[in-house]
């Protein structure tokens, strides 16, 4: 198990609608309607903590805790994508690659959940504070399958070699 320190994906500066999920106020309200609809009683005279203001959504610093290690690979092995249930020889890389990443070199590390930040952002990694004693952390992964098809569309060929088997000869050949 490992915690993953990032900063979260940037949203500039945003209002309360957006940054806080605060309800619109009705069409016919004065100056304005994407607001919060009252900031405070008069007294205290300042503005509390927890009211919802506008300003900065994302670029935040966040650590998500407890991610489960599926798979450590090697990023030159042709068969890294491949399972004890799975044995077609593909690589880890989907085909057309990772959106917005491309191809994977380099060795990799699979973990369950979302990770902070946008794609190609350094994460840090880091062994669990607690010590893990549940059930779920302590037992062994075993991966059956891993969907290698193209995640730009509505991808249906997990390799090339099946994808040109399906169609067969084409003209461009």
């Amino acid at each position: 198990m490992l915690d993953v320190l990032g900063v979260t994906k940037g949203h500039g500066v945003k209002g309360v609608v957006s940054r806080y999920g605060v309800t619109r106020l009705p069409r016919k309200t004065h100056r304005g309607l994407r607001k919060v609809a009252c900031i405070g009683s008069w007294h205290p005279a300042r503005v509390q903590f927890q009211v919802p203001r506008h300003g900065q959504k994302g670029y935040h610093k966040r650590t998500e805790r407890n991610k489960k290690i599926y798979r450590i690979g090697l990023g030159n092995c042709n068969r890294n994508g491949s399972t004890d249930s799975d044995l077609t020889e593909k690589t880890i890389t989907p085909m057309g690659g990772f959106p917005h990443y491309g191809v994977v070199r380099e060795d990799f590390l699979m973990l369950k959940g979302c990770i902070p930040g946008t794609k190609k952002r350094v994460i840090t990694l880091r062994k669990t504070l607690l010590p893990q004693t549940s059930r779920n952390s302590l037992s062994e992964v075993n991966l059956k399958f891993i969907d290698t098809s193209s995640k730009w569309g509505h991808g249906r060929f997990q390799t090339s070699d099946e994808k040109k088997s399906f169609y067969g000869p084409l003209k461009t050949n």
